[in-house]
């Protein structure tokens, strides 16, 4: 199944207080690019949410969002650093006898201090945080994966309407240049018979001329590339996995198969048809960057 590089998916989780959410979004990228934004205590956790997001895709620039609201006991431990706080009153101090001033210091005014009041977890409230952001990353991966594959069916049905019409035109091109070679030999005797009287018309050189002019403008073979290749990119959009990478090489080969048909059919219909499928390859591999 095509999946589409860009997508959003959110969740929201709620237990014993505790609320988390969960929101991610996705743009192209040639390859996988994920970052995590998180509130710092919880920051021990950014490497699973990564390692999540990157079971579930292949490649894109994605961004994650974490909040975490803890209005619970658990998960709660509050530890004071003793050591910072008798720093911080003996420089308040030091700073009340050199400026003249009432050193009446509260406790609470240490407590407000940078780092002195720490909330912190233990390995019971990390396993339990654990569980719980993951159980809402979860969430928020398939309803973000849902939304890449709805984007990617709408992708595929526009690919194939336009790799049909691509088909169509090649068909055509076909048709006529099967006609190229008598239309060439009818000109090529025509232009003789004008020059030269008829009895001097040297016909091996004639068959000759048009041997050469067959091997250099025949298309033949780049027609059949072309419906290989058509072939082969139908089989990839039909297949589970996405084929971004690979759908991009083959429209590459057809781009390059079409030019090759546009240089050697010295034809004004053919070369009307080589323009229609340049622009149908052009609006495909805009569409393919889209593709994971």
């Amino acid at each position: 199944m095509l999946k589409s590089m860009t997508g959003y998916g959110r969740a929201k989780y709620e237990i014993d207080s505790r609320e988390y959410i969960v929101e991610i979004k996705s743009v192209n990228n040639r390859y996988s690019d994920i970052s995590v934004k998180m509130p710092r205590n919880i920051s021990f956790l950014e490497e699973n949410i990564k390692k999540l997001i990157a079971n579930a895709i292949t490649r894109g620039k994605v961004e994650v969002f974490v909040t975490f609201n803890n209005n619970s006991n658990k998960c709660r431990s509050i530890e004071i650093n003793k050591e910072l706080a008798k720093k911080y009153i003996e420089e308040m101090k030091s700073l009340a006898e050199e400026t003249k001033i009432n050193a009446n210091i509260e406790v609470i005014d240490v407590m407000k201090m940078p780092d002195v009041l720490n909330i912190t977890l233990d390995k019971e409230d990390e396993t339990i945080i654990t569980q719980e952001l993951t159980k809402c990353a979860k969430e928020a991966i398939d309803s973000f994966i849902k939304m890449r594959e709805i984007e990617g069916e709408k992708i595929k049905e526009d690919l194939i309407q336009r790799i049909n019409s691509i088909s169509e035109k090649v068909e055509k091109i076909n048709l006529i240049s099967t006609g190229l070679v008598n239309e060439y030999i009818v000109k090529l005797k025509r232009r003789v018979n004008e020059l030269l009287q008829p009895n001097m018309v040297d016909e091996a050189r004639i068959a000759q001329e048009i041997v050469i002019y067959s091997d250099k403008s025949s298309i033949e073979e780049e027609i059949t590339r072309m419906k290989s290749h058509i072939s082969q990119f139908l089989t990839l959009l039909d297949k589970n996995n996405s084929n971004g990478k690979k759908i991009d090489f083959l429209i590459q080969e057809m781009n390059r198969e079409t030019n090759t048909i546009g240089s050697k059919a010295n034809c004004l219909d053919i070369t009307k048809y080589v323009v229609e499928v340049k622009s149908e390859l052009e609006n495909i591999r805009e569409q393919i960057q889209n593709i994971e």
